[in-house]
């Protein structure tokens, strides 16, 4: 009893001494302009413990070492040590941007650019922004206050925002998710309600306006967007979100992290659901988002990281635009839709979108040697889903509404006549438009430096691709079924629903891309070299237009070679002013259509010509205490822009023809700005554009496959501006610290020289009009962000309203007869909106 008396002693001693003789650590990290970084990482070297920083940049934790050292980082800036006796508050902790700390993420290594060093134009937008302003908003929109971008929620609907970047589209606009570029393999095309869960995933995105930091094979005439997903927590917990908002808006989400472990092994899973009715008409909306990521430091040379995420939804959408007395004239006002009805009482998406595309990488990062490293990532991607609309023999049937214009779509009018039809099948039905895609590649980069001055980069980028087009019937609204004559493998079929019909292709892409770059830098001066190579193959496979015995259900395999040449450099004259320079060209495959032009194996453009762009550009920084900015001037010549016309040929029959020689110049000035004093942060910038069409094509004769005469083109276009986005933007943004963890935001945006989308091959006359040009608008939006504590649980509420005045402008027009306004077809902006959230931290 003595001994167990004793025992029970020490242990008593031992575990006063250490309750008694913890550690405290506490500080806030932030990065070179004092910027909070929340989920910073704070780990004890030689141990796996640490913590992560908060939403501020806050981190404390307790040890039961009494000194030591300890281990900052955060992707994209350069690690920091720093030693401790005893308790220790480390106060501010200021990391600098550093590309080759981003080994978290390995391929992002030589993607992301690097402030006073990487010489473009650059926006860098982090975790804690998005947190504070998207809210319920479209992901692109967090970027409406960035030089260059027009972003904007198009028809609505859930996930179906756009934007542009210096006039490009997304087409032209690469996107990155963790270096993997997203853009469609067969178009270029970025469909954002495919990563609709990115906002709850995103460490940090940086917008690339021009040539780019990426030295991937990927040719980017606007710029590049390049988002950095979330890694593992080095600290074990997690946290709780909710949100709620207009036209019930609800989400609901959980994160969960192992921590890092003592094996190097660590775990992180998200998951979140979204719903609400839609603040259009008929787009009601469910959606989900997962994301997990593991990693495994295997030795020092050595981690793996597999990271996996995805977002299935389904959403109603108004794809077709009203003329603006419609709207006027509406019950719903700006929130009329004309694509949808009633079916049996129940709300029915004629138009609609459902997908699940899911992107999974494994990465690998080997450390060679102190100077020498290699990056790769394989990776997969998956998608699934399409649209719906219309389809049947009297698809005016869908013109009967319940009551006046602006009312619901009468489907049960469709269902009685559909019954009534019996034998001869519907008359009107919907159906899905599908686009599966399975797509593989793998991106290996190499790094060494040659001397302490210069370095050499190379690496591969391969990837393959297949989509999948086919057409699906979805509801044959009270019939047994539809006739359809569209399968020459199958005809005259009795259509049941999921039956294919009208169309069943398959679209087959790959690229092999080779990248080198060259850099030579020192303490004040950065330069590099760099050339890209890539050649992109196609291949149709069409199963409805040919017999399976016709060869040419499969067509040969096409060939396009693209390359790229780009240099750039950045000297710091002091510690407050730098200047840069970078100038490039390169040559751009064209895109699928541009080769098979009437969406069949026989009319093959076997020759189409590569997109020609040269880009130059010219910039100042300034960093100073309180106040730092940007400015700068650029140039990109657009030439041989695919552009395609239809035509007659002499037997009635119609073909497509690629157009040459149409070219664009997109110019401009950007500037943006940040100042700093205790409590306050103000932020603005201006961005002036003048992108236009650069000449006028006269007499280009077009021949049919005979070489025949078929038509004479003529396209007056020289000075017509580019169209479908804001050429001046400006912004003004205000971060009031009231108190500890408790902010006040306010963000006014200014949009102008709006001109609507129109077709060049419509200005076939001297003295061509320009496009309507819709009003100039300003938006007014605000957050308020609270701090505290719930136990020991840090919580966090966040209060947002957009368009605080419910101004209403509009976003996106098509041009009609005569420019004017009275002919335009548009989609108006949102109204007042608002969201709620909390999010507890455990």
């Amino acid at each position: 009893m003595r001994n167990l008396k004793n025992w029970l002693m020490v242990v008593m001693l031992v575990s006063t001494s250490i309750i008694f003789g913890q550690t405290k650590l506490t500080g806030k990290i932030v990065d070179e302009t004092n910027q909070p970084l929340p989920g910073a990482s704070v780990v004890l070297k030689g141990l796996q413990t640490g913590a992560s920083s908060d939403f501020d940049g806050y981190f404390t934790f307790e040890t039961s070492v009494s000194s030591g050292t300890i281990v900052v980082s955060f992707v994209g800036y350069e690690t920091k040590t720093l030693t401790f006796n005893g308790d220790t508050n480390f106060g501010t902790i200021a990391l600098k941007l550093s590309a080759e700390s981003l080994d978290e993420i390995v391929i992002t290594a030589v993607s992301f650019a690097v402030d006073r060093k990487t010489p473009i134009a650059v926006s860098t937008i982090k975790a804690d922004v998005i947190e504070n302003k998207l809210g319920s908003q479209e992901f692109p929109e967090i970027l409406k206050s960035t030089p260059g971008v027009y972003a904007t929620k198009s028809g609505g609907g859930f996930g179906d925002g756009r934007l542009n970047l210096r006039g490009f589209n997304s087409e032209n606009v690469a996107v990155m998710i963790n270096g993997v570029p997203v853009n469609d393999m067969e178009n270029g095309r970025v469909y954002w309600s495919n990563w609709a869960g990115l906002a709850d995933v995103t460490s940090a995105m940086q917008v690339q306006r021009g040539l780019g930091a990426s030295k991937v094979a990927v040719p980017s005439i606007g710029g590049t967007i390049n988002i950095i997903s979330k890694t593992t927590d080095i600290e074990k917990g997690g946290n709780v979100t909710t949100s709620v908002g207009n036209d019930g808006y609800q989400k609901y989400g959980v994160t969960v992290s192992t921590g890092l472990l003592d094996n190097g092994f660590a775990a992180t899973v998200s998951a979140a659901k979204t719903k609400g009715n839609g603040y259009v008409d008929g787009t009601e909306f469910e959606g989900y988002n997962y994301f997990v990521n593991i990693s495994k430091q295997i030795n020092d040379n050595h981690k793996l990281s597999l990271t996996s995420f995805g977002a299935p939804q389904r959403h109603g959408q108004r794809q077709n635009r009203s003329l603006i007395s419609t709207y006027r004239n509406a019950e719903s006002g700006i929130k009329f839709n004309p694509d949808w009805g009633y079916k049996n009482g129940q709300v029915v998406h004629v138009e609609d979108n459902f997908y699940h595309k899911s992107q999974t990488s494994l990465n690998h990062y080997w450390t060679i040697s102190d100077k020498t490293n290699l990056s790769t990532a394989l990776y997969a991607s998956w998608g699934s889903g399409g649209g719906g609309g219309t389809a049947g023999t009297n698809r005016d049937l869908f013109k009967v509404r319940l009551g006046g214009f602006d009312q619901p779509i009468d489907l049960d009018n469709i269902v009685e006549i559909n019954r009534a039809n019996g034998a001869l099948g519907s008359e009107a039905f919907l159906r899905a438009s599908r686009n599966d895609h399975s797509w593989y590649g793998v991106l290996s980069t190499f790094k060494t430096e040659l001397t302490d001055n210069i370095s050499f980069i190379g690496g591969v980028d391969i990837r393959s691709y297949v989509g999948k087009h086919f057409r699906e019937v979805t509801d044959l609204l009270g019939g047994e079924y539809a006739y359809d004559n569209s399968d020459i493998n199958n005809p005259n079929r009795a259509l049941k629903v999921g039956d294919t019909f009208a169309y069943n292709n398959d679209g087959e892409v790959g690229w092999q891309g080779l990248f080198t770059q060259l850099e030579y830098n020192t303490e004040d001066l950065s330069t590099f070299l760099s050339v890209a190579a890539s050649n992109t193959s196609y291949r149709r496979v069409d199963y409805f237009n040919y017999l399976d015995s016709d060869p040419l259900q499969t067509t040969d395999k096409y060939d396009f070679f693209g390359y790229s040449v780009k240099g750039g450099a950045n000297y710091n004259i002091d510690d407050e002013n730098n200047v840069f320079a970078n100038i490039g060209y390169f040559e751009k495959a064209p895109i699928f259509t541009s080769v098979f032009l009437q969406y069949d194996n026989e009319h093959i453009n076997a020759d189409a010509e590569n997109e020609k762009i040269f880009s130059a550009e010219l910039g100042y920084g300034f960093r100073g205490e309180k106040f730092a900015a940007n400015i700068n001037i650029y140039r990109t010549q657009w030439n041989d822009r695919t552009l395609t016309r239809s035509f007659q040929n002499p037997d009635g029959t119609f073909g497509t023809a690629n157009i040459l020689g149409v070219n664009a110049l997109h110019q401009g000035v950007e500037l943006d700005f940040t100042y700093r004093v205790p409590n306050l942060t103000i932020t603005g910038m201006l961005s002036l554009g003048d992108w236009t069409w650069a000449n006028d094509l006269e007499n280009i004769q077009i021949f049919d496959e005979e070489q025949n005469l078929v038509n004479t083109v003529n396209m007056f276009i020289d000075g017509l501006k580019v169209s479908d986005a804001a050429q001046t933007t400006a912004a003004l943004g205000l971060d009031y610290k009231i108190m500890e963890k408790t902010h006040f935001t306010v963000d006014f945006n200014f949009f102008d020289n709006l001109y609507a989308r129109y077709d060049p091959n419509d200005r076939g006359t001297p003295n061509a009009p320009q496009a309507w040009k819709a009003p100039a608008y300003t938006t007014f939006d605000m957050s308020f962000r609270y701090g505290f504590k719930i136990g020991d649980l840090d919580t966090t509420l966040i209060g947002r309203m957009n368009n605080v005045f419910d101004t209403q402008y509009i976003a996106d027009a098509t041009d009609g007869a005569g420019s004017t306004a009275q002919t335009a077809l548009v989609w108006y902006g949102f109204g007042r909106t608002f969201n709620i959230s909390a999010k507890i931290r455990f």
